[in-house]
């Protein structure tokens, strides 16, 4: 969607150059029946996603095979305002580099010293870097960020409901650091990390556990006792989240003492791109910042006293010693992190939690309409944000059944969890509308 860029002194100059007095008499050439017919229909008051809405109904009356998609897992379908598009188009920010002399890019450097300051907010943590690829790298990031801070402790402990994908990652970036040595603990029947295999698995060669929040089901895992047993045999605790719209509402990370703390920010005014770009953000403590990855831009004065951005911390081997870097990261997102800072900018802290909680309640909604029936069950009992594991006999048939009718009912499970061969994954956010829940309720019986 765009803005009309003219303003009244623009179109007056415009109507002198061309020589007439208006723009009616600019279009005097075209018949009166056909100019009276020009006029749109549309109700005033509307938000933008309204009026966006209703020109995608407009649009769906064509063919096109479009579809419902209700896949999560990682990547979420957001409606993203016309406002950071716009912004993000300004000459001085769309540059396919990010420009870090103080000297001439101030504009940059304030924006990323914002996107760190509102990560941080967002985490509950006290610092954050100025972004990483992605949500799956900044997990692993942060895996070989513990694994730096407690040499002597080779053993990690990842969950088994962290995201599958994520833990791969974290796996072939260890693959190549030697003498992490990576083990995993199962999820308990309600979906979340099992704590007393968790406490089993951890022991004085433990140098952190990595959980999702909320985790891959969905699940809002106990961050408070998981904290607690990783603390107590004197490991890190490190949180990864793939929906960070989640901690609008939820309690943040480092509420619950947790020592990094990582999230794939596309929800955040980023759009689907079939797949891509991500942008990972990154926190941890004040402590531990002289060990985090990537770079950090800091608040300074000049000689003269006025307020500036500079490059505070890149610890990577563009800058210091190869042996000395900490991640060979090489560049931050610069462009997809000034999306995500002039989206919450824009939501706010109120505008953020009425969509988080209108994401939570329309996913309930949808959950408890799809388990009237009898023909599926809830897979997890634990509390869960906006995605929810379903579960029921001939799962795949149905999940093949829904697409052929237009419906991307979710993600099978079973291509992960064999145990969950009968379960889907399935996503509900703002841009469900009633109608597309209708017709996936239609579509899974």
């Amino acid at each position: 969607m765009r803005f009309l860029p003219h303003t009244e002194d623009d179109i007056r100059a415009m109507l002198d150059v061309v020589g007439v007095g208006s723009v009616d008499d600019l279009l005097a050439t075209v018949p009166e029946e056909l100019r009276s017919r020009a006029g749109l229909s549309l109700p005033p008051g509307l938000s933008e996603q309204e009026v966006r809405s209703r020109l995608d109904a407009m649009a769906a009356r064509n063919n096109t095979g479009a579809t419902h998609a209700f896949l999560g897992a990682g990547a979420y379908p957001h409606f993203v305002p016309a406002v950071v598009d716009q912004i993000l188009q300004r000459a001085e920010f769309y540059s396919a580099y990010t420009p870090y002399q103080p000297e001439v890019s101030q504009g940059t450097l304030q924006a990323i010293f914002e996107f760190q300051s509102l990560t941080a907010m967002l985490f509950g943590m006290e610092v954050a870097n100025a972004s990483m690829y992605d949500g799956a790298s900044a997990t692993a990031e942060a895996v070989l960020m513990a694994h730096r801070m407690a040499a002597k402790r080779p053993r990690v402990v990842l969950s088994r409901a962290l995201h599958p994908q994520y833990r791969e990652v974290v796996r072939t970036y260890c693959a190549g650091a030697g003498s992490v040595e990576l083990t995993e603990a199962p999820f308990d029947p309600a979906g979340r990390t099992d704590l007393d295999s968790l406490g089993a698995s951890i022991d004085d060669r433990t140098a952190a556990v990595v959980v999702g929040y909320p985790n891959f089901f969905g699940v809002v895992e106990d961050l408070g006792r998981l904290a607690a047993l990783a603390h107590d045999r004197g490991a890190l605790l490190i949180t990864a989240t793939q929906e960070a719209l989640s901690l609008a509402l939820l309690q943040p990370p480092g509420h619950y003492g947790a020592d990094i703390a990582v999230a794939e920010g596309q929800s955040l005014g980023v759009p689907l791109s079939y797949g891509g770009p991500g942008v990972g953000l990154f926190a941890t403590r004040n402590a531990f910042v002289r060990s985090m990855p990537g770079r950090l831009v800091g608040e300074a004065t000049d000689g003269a006293g006025r307020r500036g951005y500079v490059l505070t911390l890149a610890t990577r081997e563009q800058h210091i010693r190869r042996e000395k870097a900490t991640s060979n990261i090489c560049t931050n997102h610069g462009l997809v992190a000034l999306a995500v800072t002039v989206y919450l900018s824009m939501l706010g802290k109120s505008g953020l939690r009425d969509l988080a909680a209108t994401n939570t309640a329309r996913a309930h909604q949808t959950a408890t309409r799809l388990t009237a029936g009898g023909r599926w069950r809830l897979g997890f009992e634990a509390p869960f944000f906006n995605e929810f594991v379903l579960r029921g006999a001939g799962a795949g048939a149905a999940w093949a059944g829904a697409r052929g009718r237009g419906v991307l009912a979710g993600v099978l499970l079973g291509q992960w969890y064999p145990e969950l061969s009968d379960a889907l994954l399935l996503c509900v956010t703002e841009m469900h509308s009633s109608a597309a829940i209708d017709d996936l309720t239609a579509a899974l019986g």
